[in-house]
């Protein structure tokens, strides 16, 4: 794969991919675009040992989870005080419910969920990316649906 077309790759499912980021950060887009350059980054750095081309998307999306799983490890949550009051007063986001049960969700559960809704990917797809089977794909599948219809049911009353 050539560098320009590397950047084609990146510039026609940037869209996808950042809506991806974005779903698995639970709605923060500053940490979803962060997360996002770092990927790229990684992704660019690594282009030359990418044996299949066609399966590009679902090694960018691998290291995209990857780094937002790195990210997620070393980060501490602190806010300060003025930031808190900010964001408590903000209007809340059409899909603040639901960022906030995703974010409830286990990482692989949170991710399987985006990648076959959000993305429309297959569960074959999915297993690609998390480089599990499809049986074990369709099972978090199975236990996210649930936890997120208990989750869902029980903020909503």
């Amino acid at each position: 794969m050539t560098r320009e077309q590397f950047i084609t790759k990146v510039e026609s499912g940037q869209k996808a991919f950042r809506r991806f980021l974005t779903g698995i950060c639970c709605g923060d887009k500053f940490m979803a675009d962060d997360i996002a350059q770092d990927a790229y980054l990684k992704a660019y750095l690594a282009f030359d040992t990418l044996e299949d081309e066609t399966k590009f998307n679902a090694w960018l999306y691998r290291i995209g989870y990857n780094t937002f799983i790195s990210h997620s490890r070393q980060s501490t949550h602190t806010t300060d005080y003025a930031e808190a009051m900010t964001v408590a007063h903000s209007e809340p986001d059409d899909n603040s419910e639901l960022y906030r049960a995703l974010d409830r969700l286990s990482p692989k559960e949170r991710m399987v969920v985006l990648l076959f809704y959000m993305e429309d990917l297959s569960v074959k797809e999915i297993a690609e990316i998390t480089q599990a089977t499809s049986a074990a794909v369709r099972q978090q599948l199975t236990r996210a649906r649930i936890h997120l219809r208990q989750l869902l049911s029980t903020s909503s009353l």
